[in-house]
C-alpha cells in the first residue's frame, strides 16, 4: 500500500475513534436534560405550538445518534392535538458535526393524536400565529408508529370516529419545495397503516389495512380492507391534489356483512336478519364535505336474498291494507333506506309500524337497491323488493346537499308493474312531511267486488308502469 493511501487511511481511523471517544464522553459527562427547555422552546418556535417533554430525554450513538423524548405533548390553541409515550429520533451525526440537523428515523410509541373542529370551523391544528421560522424540509427514511390512536371530533355536528389499535410504517417520506402552495403537492411517501378498531357513535370497523403511496400531488389507497357487520370489506381510494381543488375517487365492496347488525344501532326493535351486498363507484371534489357532497357522482347498490323479518307478516298486512290503510308503506320503505344511501343519513325514518309486531314471520326473497348519485342527489334506478306473494318499489331521490328527501314514494304494486297503493314523503330528513296512504282499491263492499270481477274477465286492461326492473313478482 503506498504511504500517503497508509496515512489517509490511519488519518480517517483516527478521526472516527476520536468521534467515537467524543461520543462516549458526550453520553457520560453530558446532561442532556438540562437542554430540555431549550429543545422545547426551539420546537415551540419552530411549529408555532406548545411542545413540551414531561419525561426525561436521553442519547445513544449506537448504532447511530439517536435522541428519546419520554412523555412528549403538543397543545395548540388551548387543546391537547398529540401525546406519545416515547419519540425516538435518528439523527445524522456527521451532519450535525457540522451544524445541520438532518432527521433520519422517528419511532412513536403509543401516541395519540386528537382533531377537533370548533364551532366556528376552525380546527385545533390552525396555528392562531404564524411560524416564528420556516418549517426544515423533511427527507425520513423511516418513520414509524406502534399502537396509536386517532381521534376526530366535530363539535359543530357532534360526529366523529375513533381509530385504535393502529400501526404505521412509512418509508421515502420527503415534504420539500416549501414555495409552492399546498402541503400534498410537497409530499411523497410509502406507507402501510394497520387499525385494530375504526369507531363512531353507532358503528364499528375491526382489521382495517390499507397501503398509501403518492408523489407529485396524487396518492393512492390499495387496496383497503376492513371488516364490518361481520361482512368483508375491499376498495381503492384514490387523491388528486395537482389542481386548485382536491378530487377523489371511491370504489368500494363490502360483501355478505349483517343487515342485523347494521341496524340495531338505530332501532331497538327486532331487525331484519340476513347478508347483503354493498357496492359504491363515487367520485366527488372539493376542499370541505359540503363542495365534496355538492359534486359527488356516481353509482351505488345494495342486493340481498332471503332476508327475514320476524314478529310480522308482511303479506298479511299488505291482505289487509286495502281495507284498513293501517300499514305504513314508508315504513316499509325504511327497509331499502338500510341501504347505501339513505340510512346513514336519514337515520333510518321511523321504522315504526314494520318492526313493532311479536307474531309472524316474513321472508324478502329478493331486496335490490341501485341508486345514481349526481350532483349529491341519489336518484333510484332499481328499487324494490319482493316478498312470497307481493312486490313493493320505490321511487324518488335523497338529497344530501339540503338534506330533504325529494318526492320519494313507495308503492305496493301488481304482477304488471302497476300501482296497487302508494304513499310519498317529502321535505327535509329531520321532519319530514308523510302523505296518508292511497289505494286504488280502497273500496268496500259490492263495488270492490264487482272491480275484483271486471279485472278478472279483462286482465289486458292498461295501466301507468311505476316498476320495470329487475324484480320479477313473485309466482
Amino acid at each position: 500500500m503506498p504511504k500517503s493511501l497508509k496515512a489517509i487511511t490511519y488519518a480517517i481511523g483516527a478521526l472516527i475513534g476520536l468521534l467515537v471517544l467524543a461520543a462516549i464522553a458526550l453520553f457520560l459527562f453530558l446532561d442532556i436534560n438540562a437542554y430540555k427547555p431549550r429543545l422545547e422552546a426551539a420546537a415551540s418556535d419552530i411549529t408555532g405550538m406548545e411542545v413540551s417533554v414531561k419525561g426525561r430525554l436521553g442519547i445513544a450513538f449506537f448504532p447511530g445518534l439517536r435522541v428519546t423524548l419520554e412523555n412528549v405533548h403538543i397543545r395548540n390553541r388551548g387543546t391537547e392535538l398529540v401525546t406519545a409515550r416515547k419519540a425516538r429520533i435518528g439523527v445524522d451525526f456527521l451532519a450535525l458535526l457540522d451544524k445541520d440537523v438532518r432527521i433520519k428515523t422517528i419511532v412513536l410509541e403509543q401516541p395519540s393524536l386528537s382533531i377537533e373542529r370548533d364551532r366556528d370551523g376552525r380546527f385545533n391544528y390552525q396555528k392562531s400565529d404564524k411560524p416564528r421560522g420556516p418549517l426544515p424540509d423533511l427527507n425520513l427514511a423511516k418513520m414509524s408508529i406502534s399502537d396509536g390512536t386517532l381521534r376526530y371530533l366535530d363539535r359543530q355536528s357532534g360526529k366523529g370516529f375513533e381509530a385504535a389499535e393502529c400501526n404505521l410504517d412509512v418509508s421515502r417520506l420527503q415534504l420539500s419545495n416549501r414555495d409552492r402552495p399546498g402541503i400534498m403537492k410537497n409530499l411523497s411517501l410509502a406507507a402501510e397503516v394497520v387499525c385494530g378498531t375504526v369507531r363512531t357513535k353507532e358503528y364499528a370497523a375491526s382489521d382495517l389495512k390499507f397501503t398509501l403511496a403518492g408523489q407529485r400531488g396524487v396518492f393512492d389507497v390499495k387496496p383497503l380492507t376492513m371488516r364490518a357487520y361481520s361482512g368483508q370489506g375491499a376498495g381503492t381510494i384514490r387523491g388528486d391534489y395537482t389542481g386548485a381543488v382536491p378530487r377523489y375517487q371511491v370504489s368500494y365492496t363490502l360483501s355478505q356483512f349483517h343487515l342485523d347488525a347494521f341496524l340495531k344501532p338505530v332501532s331497538r326493535k327486532q331487525v331484519p336478519e340476513g347478508s347483503v351486498d354493498l357496492t359504491a363507484n363515487l367520485s366527488m371534489q372539493g376542499k370541505t364535505i359540503k363542495k365534496m357532497k355538492q359534486t359527488m357522482q356516481g353509482q351505488v347498490s345494495l342486493r340481498g336474498k332471503n332476508l327475514i323479518l320476524k314478529g310480522r307478516d308482511l303479506d298479511e298486512e299488505f291482505a289487509r291494507f286495502e281495507s284498513s290503510q293501517t300499514f305504513s308503506l314508508i315504513d316499509m320503505g325504511a327497509l331499502f333506506f338500510a341501504g347505501p344511501v339513505g340510512l346513514a343519513v336519514t337515520k333510518g325514518y321511523d321504522f315504526a309500524s314494520v318492526l313493532q309486531g311479536s307474531e309472524g314471520r316474513s321472508v324478502i326473497r329478493t331486496l335490490v337497491s341501485d341508486w345514481k348519485v349526481e350532483r349529491g342527489v341519489a336518484r333510484s334506478q332499481d328499487v324494490a323488493m319482493a316478498t312470497n306473494k307481493n312486490r313493493v318499489a320505490l321511487q324518488g331521490g335523497l338529497d344530501f346537499v339540503n338534506e330533504r328527501f325529494d318526492d320519494v314514494t313507495v308503492a305496493l304494486i301488481d304482477d304488471k308493474g302497476c300501482i296497487r297503493a302508494q304513499q310519498t314523503i317529502r321535505g327535509p330528513f329531520k321532519k319530514p312531511v308523510v302523505e296518508n296512504p292511497s289505494t286504488l282499491k280502497a273500496l268496500t263492499g259490492p263495488v270492490a267486488r264487482l272491480f275484483k270481477q271486471v279485472g278478472r274477465l279483462f286482465p289486458g286492461g292498461g295501466c301507468e308502469v311505476f316498476y320495470a326492473g329487475s324484480v320479477a313478482p313473485p309466482k
